[in-house]
């Protein structure tokens, strides 16, 4: 009987893992399938992946104003990087993934981080000029 609980758990801590990796992987497959055609070769000025002089300042803006302003649109880069179906968490994993193969720390964002990005998005609306 004992090894009913054991197994259950093992499942949940194994499901757990799985999940994980999934969101991991997440980022990596968004960055392949919508970024890198952009980010992998620096076109229009895009910072390449991996180039860590490039991202330095724009890792030194802050998780929740890069990813709120690239979602946007910024620059040459067009908004949610040209996929109009990509949510707000999906693009910020992206970003994650992009930003820590560049020099950067960043996590995944939790409840607290992603309403600090939609902050800063709708701030960003209100005002489109903003460099």
């Amino acid at each position: 009987m004992r090894s009913k609980p054991v197994f259950f758990l093992l499942s949940c801590l194994l499901g757990l893992s799985a999940s994980n990796l999934a969101l991991a992987q997440s980022g990596e497959n968004t960055y392949k399938q919508v970024c890198a055609s952009c980010h992998g070769s620096g076109v229009l000025n895009a910072p390449k992946f991996g180039d860590k002089a490039k991202w330095a300042p724009l890792i030194a803006e802050g998780q929740a104003t890069l990813t709120a302003h690239a979602y946007f649109g910024v620059r040459a880069m067009p908004p949610k990087g040209g996929n109009p179906n990509l949510s707000i968490e999906g693009f910020s994993d992206a970003l994650v993934y992009m930003v820590n193969n560049s020099g950067g720390n960043w996590k995944t964002p939790d409840a607290k981080m992603l309403a600090a990005i939609n902050k800063e998005l709708e701030a960003r609306k209100a005002n489109p000029k903003k460099p």
